[in-house]
């Protein structure tokens, strides 16, 4: 599955491909902004988006609307990926159409284990959300 990740933090863009690439079943291309994303995603044709929610410039959902609007990538899932995983940012995200959050920080160990559940189960259920939105916020 070939996986966009995109996230302006350099070590967490390493740490994510890292632990991805530990699944052959994932192929990665990161990239450091919105911009980046943008400009690369049409030779890639990513099967999933991984995208951090707070980046400067374009953050992740702008660059999801962005994304919805590219003949490649109109249908294909997004994951958001945030440290500020509280309820009500949740929803805003699950309303955009994101099939899942991750909270930050992650464990690199299981982030591809993460990645395959919410895809075979989109939509993390509102308890699994919160319980992860009190983990960040504590």
């Amino acid at each position: 599955m070939r996986v966009l990740h995109v996230d302006d933090d350099a070590d967490i863009r390493e740490i994510a491909e890292l632990a991805l690439r530990l699944d052959p079943a994932f192929e990665v291309l990161s990239a450091a902004s919105g911009a980046e994303a943008l400009d690369r995603v049409s030779d890639f044709a990513p099967e999933l988006c991984l995208i951090d929610v707070m980046m400067p410039g374009m953050d992740g959902p702008s660059l999801w609307l962005a994304l919805r609007d590219h003949p490649l990538t109109a249908d294909v899932p997004v994951i958001f990926m945030t440290a500020m995983a509280q309820s009500h940012m949740v929803d805003d995200l699950m309303r955009l159409g994101a099939i899942g959050i991750i909270a930050k920080p992650f464990d690199p160990m299981k982030l591809a284990e993460e990645v395959k559940e919410q895809l075979e189960s989109p939509g993390l259920s509102r308890t699994a959300m919160y319980q992860a939105s009190s983990v960040v916020t504590r």
